[in-house]
């Protein structure tokens, strides 16, 4: 039964991300906004298959804590694919940090340089990963946008803990503006890695905001912190 659900979900999820991409074509001939408008329906498709195909509860708590007229970022937990289209359906346009590999997937790469994504070589000393901090400022700066990062710097399995990475604070301290941390348990419906997904419950909880100005190293344990705590009464 898992494995036709499974199936099933997969089939609807990846032709309606097709049939999104290329409806979203023009969209790459216009300015950013029409883009980052199917971004967001793609985000609440997604939530919708979760629940409809895996008979899922997709529970957003904590909403109210996103500011409504002041810059902020979020920091996030990352379990799995859910939470990179999920959030786009609740935040207001994100600005994604990303792997540099992404934007040289055809179509795909097309559209994450439209919406101004902004791109890392990771584990090296280039030129641009050397200004990676001020193209952030700026952009943040320049757009009416939430920046979105994952502290812990890639997928993890949803009982897992590992120690976040020290970008997330140095990006805090660039920025000088509020963080919102983001605990969730995706991973526990929707694995990193494998085919099945399982029924169940997913809880995406936005947690009270952490204030700019105090060092990132202390910031860093405080997100830290913050989010697995809350992980762990959301299991």
């Amino acid at each position: 039964m898992l494995l036709i659900r499974s199936l099933i979900f997969n089939l609807f999820l990846y032709t309606g991300i097709v049939l999104v991409f290329l409806t979203a074509i023009p969209t790459l001939l216009m300015p950013p906004k029409f883009a980052l408008f199917f971004g967001k329906f793609l985000g609440h498709y997604v939530v919708f298959v979760v629940r409809f195909f895996l008979s899922t509860k997709v529970e957003f708590k904590g909403t109210e804590n996103i500011p409504k007229t002041k810059k902020y970022f979020v920091a996030s937990a990352h379990q799995s694919m859910f939470e990179t289209f999920a959030l786009q359906s609740i935040l207001d346009y994100p600005v994604f940090i990303l792997k540099k590999e992404l934007l040289k997937i055809p179509l795909f790469g097309h559209y994450l340089k439209k919406i101004k994504s902004i791109e890392i070589i990771r584990d090296t000393t280039t030129r641009d990963n050397l200004s990676f901090f001020d193209k952030i400022a700026n952009m943040v700066k320049n757009e009416n946008r939430p920046l979105l990062i994952f502290p812990q710097g890639t997928r993890v399995k949803f009982e897992e803990r590992i120690p976040f990475k020290k970008g997330a604070g140095r990006i805090y301290e660039a920025l000088n503006i509020p963080c919102i941390p983001v605990a969730l348990n995706s991973g526990k419906v929707w694995p990193k890695i494998g085919f099945i997904k399982y029924p169940g419950k997913i809880t995406i909880s936005f947690l009270q905001l952490i204030e700019p100005g105090m060092e990132r190293e202390i910031f860093l344990k405080i997100l830290e912190k913050k989010i697995y705590d809350e992980m762990d009464t959301i299991k």
